[in-house]
């Protein structure tokens, strides 16, 4: 897994690539942060282990979300240590 973020409290691993969507396995400490941005093309998020905290909702293991083209999104951080699969695409 390589380091994301200026702090390296993130890790990321590319599972699979096609059509130019991307899945990710990420691994998250705690106190992770992501920053502010705006979705270009949608994105779907499944939560394997932790517990996070997203657009003002805590996350448990087994919950996701699906987060529309042109949306933004400007609360993310990992509660807890945290391991989930982002798919996205480039």
């Amino acid at each position: 897994m390589g380091s994301l973020g200026a702090d390296g409290k993130v890790q990321a691993k590319t599972l699979g690539e096609a059509d130019g969507y991307v899945v990710t396995l990420v691994k998250a400490e705690p106190t992770y942060r992501g920053g502010p941005h705006e979705h270009a093309h949608a994105e779907f998020f499944y939560l394997i282990e932790g517990t996070v905290q997203n657009q003002g909702i805590e996350m448990s293991a087994g919950d996701g979300y699906a987060a529309a083209q042109g949306s933004t999104h400007s609360d993310f951080e990992a509660l807890t240590a945290a391991t989930y699969i982002i798919i996205w695409k480039l």
